[in-house]
């Protein structure tokens, strides 16, 4: 059963941190530096943007694309979220610029993801909202959309991934002040976009919990990633350990630390509804395989099966 937020602030209340904002936001949380770095270099890709196009000729441009596919979950079962990225921090190159974006979303769409998040962040992802755009493009006749995965801190970057054909973004819960958080959401949903909303910790957790009661679950996703900021390394045992804390009126992404069909079907069982892959695919010989055999695995623990 969820927990209250009272109650997360009870069982599971985290170590004091130094100059920790009021209302939970990054201001001096361990892990900070490393998103004030991606929060610093997202507020200089806006001003540039914003100088080169404003946001009411990029919003009429947004409005202009195609309506991009829904995300389509099924109740009770276990979706994939498969990951395009061309380098990770934490594991350095995964593909070269040459990567064949549509081929390789392609493959995930066909293997059964629900959806395929697509890095834009360019100076430690290697990725462009050209990839986006592309990736978009090829899903479409698949029904099934795109993410935008990025450090987002404006309301601008969520109308630049609908611009791109995006049929989602991803909302980091870390970095942001509630105000600005419900600023990102709530211009994804006027824009008929997912939000994927990433948590770290009990205090996270706690301030999602507040977000879903204003807002609504509708169109949000709740997610856990279970990585140390400071070192960017998998916690073992976070995802487990957080998913009875969140919310269970919206759906719950395990993300990152998800390498096999044995991980797909430990999350399933502590409680999750989809996973989020990506290293793990970009590396694999064959992701689709991957990808089919992870669900496979967390669906057959979902109805009580013990295949593979």
């Amino acid at each position: 059963m969820t927990r209250s937020p009272g109650e997360i602030s009870r069982a599971a209340k985290p170590r004091p941190l130094r100059g920790d904002a009021p209302d939970g936001s990054a201001s001096g949380r361990e892990g900070s530096d490393f998103l004030a770095q991606m929060a610093a270099c997202s507020h200089e890709r806006v001003r540039v943007a914003r100088a080169a196009c404003p946001e009411s000729e990029l919003l009429r441009r947004a409005l202009a694309t195609a309506t991009p596919p829904a995300l389509r979950l099924t109740p009770g079962g276990f979706e994939l979220i498969a990951e395009m990225k061309l380098r990770s921090p934490a594991v350095g190159r995964l593909k070269g610029g040459d990567e064949d974006i549509a081929a390789r979303v392609n493959s995930y769409a066909r293997a059964g993801a629900c959806a395929v998040s697509v890095l834009t962040e360019p100076s430690r992802f290697d990725g462009s909202l050209e990839h986006l755009r592309a990736a978009a493009e090829a899903l479409r006749p698949l029904a099934v959309p795109a993410m935008r995965k990025d450090f987002l801190v404006d309301p601008y970057q969520v109308i630049e991934a609908r611009a791109c054909g995006a049929g989602g973004v991803l909302v980091i819960l870390r970095m942001l002040s509630d105000a600005e958080a419900m600023s990102l959401l709530g211009r994804a949903r006027e824009l008929s976009l997912f939000a994927l909303i990433e948590t770290f910790d009990e205090r996270d957790i706690e301030r999602l919990h507040g977000l879903v009661s204003t807002l609504g679950g509708t169109g949000l996703l709740a997610g856990v990633n279970c990585r140390d900021l400071a070192t960017l390394q998998v916690v073992p045992g976070r995802l487990e350990a957080l998913a009875p804390l969140l919310p269970d009126s919206i759906p719950r992404v395990a993300e990152s630390g998800v390498g096999s069909a044995g991980d797909a079907r430990r999350l399933a069982q502590a409680g999750y509804d989809l996973a989020l892959v990506g290293s793990a695919l970009m590396r694999d010989a064959d992701p689709a395989a991957l990808a089919q055999a992870m669900l496979r695995a967390a669906r057959s623990a979902r109805s009580g099966g013990e295949c593979a």
